[in-house]
């Protein structure tokens, strides 16, 4: 064999190896960057839903809102928080009790003599007279946890009305007693009500009681 075709066939074998090469670090990379999968096959061969257990508040604050029922007003504040509560059929006292926590302590209004936008709390703003009158109306809500199946809501993982009413009773009662009595308003639970209300802001946020620790001391 020539040396001209030993120089031709090692050529040829050092651009194999090259490719070669080139193949594997290209499919390595790709492993390294894909994503996993986020639903995982369930024991009928289905997906497997996310499994949520917590209590669930929209929170907005509020120019003023009031509650309707068969025509009457039954409710009504003034500036203030307006609480959608929906309450899961897992939740126990800690979960109340860390709403409660969070919608009189979130930093939501105003300071009128510093001009810091998120600086006073719903009991703290009424202190300072950063509003005319800071007051929270809570109301049942039990489609905040409505799944659709098609086209058709689906409430079933929404505690009973029979273990939620005292339930969200109990609820108020903690943020009337934590707050003041006066200025805590709710609707009337299992009643198609009427919610009528002026976002000022607009500001609404989403509280669930399992997204983040129930610590006691996380108040600030």
């Amino acid at each position: 064999m020539s040396s001209i075709n030993f120089g031709i066939m090692q050529f040829q074998h050092q651009i194999t190896i090259h490719r070669e090469s080139k193949q594997h670090q290209i499919f390595a990379r790709h492993s390294a960057t894909v994503r996993p999968k986020r639903t995982t096959r369930g024991s009928f061969g289905g997906r497997r839903k996310q499994t949520i257990k917590s209590m669930r508040a929209v929170v907005q604050r509020v120019a003023s809102a009031s509650v309707e029922v068969e025509g009457r007003t039954v409710s009504a504040i003034g500036p203030g928080l307006l609480v959608l509560v929906g309450l899961h059929e897992t939740d126990v006292e800690a979960d109340a009790e860390y709403i409660c926590r969070k919608v009189l302590n979130m930093r939501l209004f105003p300071n009128e003599k510093t001009g810091k936008t998120w600086d006073q709390n719903v009991i703290s703003s009424f202190s300072a007279t950063c509003y005319p009158c800071s007051y929270n109306l809570t109301l049942s809500q039990f489609t905040l946890y409505g799944v659709l199946k098609g086209n058709k809501p689906d409430f079933h993982v929404a505690m009973p009305p029979e273990a939620a009413k005292p339930f969200y009773t109990s609820l108020v009662e903690k943020i009337q007693k934590a707050y003041r009595v006066d200025a805590v308003k709710d609707g009337v639970f299992g009643a198609k009500m009427k919610v009528n209300l002026v976002n000022d802001g607009p500001v609404t946020m989403q509280l669930d009681s399992a997204q983040t620790s129930k610590n006691a001391n996380d108040v600030v």
